[in-house]
């Protein structure tokens, strides 16, 4: 619950959507910001998926909405921002965080996973955050956050595309951030480093892989979902007023050594 103590971060009667919110990051940054006293409205591909997820914060008194539609279905993602902004009169925070990775050599890379790759991991963030800031613009308050990875700042061979995206999404927060700060919207990333969740369950697996990267992170441990999501509200709120068009890095210190 807000207490006038945490004031500052309160989100009370904010509006905030977060794609990619069925699992994993998302829903554990949707679930920081409902904790805080926003709505939090959940996206994802799988409404049942979705509604288990909105559920279990429901149960815990949050406030929680589902939407579901495909992030690369412009359309269905416009109707969707228009029946959020028709239903609660604003859409005060987005956060894009739906994304998806490939992994392969570079000879086998091929046209379809490339333009699969940008289009949801970049594209779509930009047609969102031109949906979302019809609204914020009008009410001149708006929060903006994509979800980035340290892969778009040091790079790594065999996921080439999903490096160019995540490197072209960080630009893309910079150029927003100086277009729509007149009208009083932020537009900032947030750089998850090795995080525990069900993509990386693979990785997670191999002891061996862990323990080396473990002894590149100073805090010696893969970040939990959990870890994302006081950035989150931090971003989404006053405390944040004057922070715009950067990426701030979540990665228990691993791109600060050497």
């Amino acid at each position: 619950m807000v207490t006038t103590s945490n004031r500052l971060f309160s989100l009370e009667g904010r509006v905030a959507l977060v794609t990619g919110a069925s699992r994993g990051l998302g829903l554990a940054m949707a679930e920081g910001l409902a904790e805080v006293g926003a709505t939090a409205i959940l996206n994802g591909r799988n409404a049942d998926t979705l509604e288990a997820a909105a559920t279990a914060l429901r149960n815990r008194k949050l406030l929680a909405e589902i939407s579901p539609f495909d992030v690369t279905d412009h359309r269905a993602a416009q109707a969707a921002i228009d029946g959020i902004v028709a239903r609660h009169g604003n859409l005060d925070i987005l956060i894009a965080n739906a994304g998806i990775h490939h992994r392969a050599a570079l000879a086998d890379w091929t046209l379809e996973a490339w333009d699969q790759v940008l289009t949801v991991n970049l594209k779509a963030c930009f047609f969102l955050a031109q949906q979302a800031a019809v609204s914020m613009r009008r009410k001149r308050h708006g929060r903006i956050i994509f979800t980035t990875s340290i892969a778009g700042m040091l790079g790594r061979g065999t996921i080439h595309g999903y490096v160019a995206s995540k490197a072209g999404l960080a630009g893309l927060t910079r150029s927003l951030a100086v277009e729509l700060g007149e009208h009083g919207i932020t537009c900032n990333a947030i750089c998850p480093g090795y995080f525990e969740t069900e993509l990386t369950a693979g990785f997670l697996q191999d002891e061996t892989y862990v323990a080396r990267l473990d002894s590149r992170v100073p805090l010696r441990r893969w970040g939990k979902p959990r870890d994302l999501a006081g950035v989150a509200v931090f971003l989404a709120s006053d405390a944040a007023s004057y922070v715009t068009g950067q990426q701030i890095v979540v990665d228990g210190g691993f791109t600060v050594t050497l």
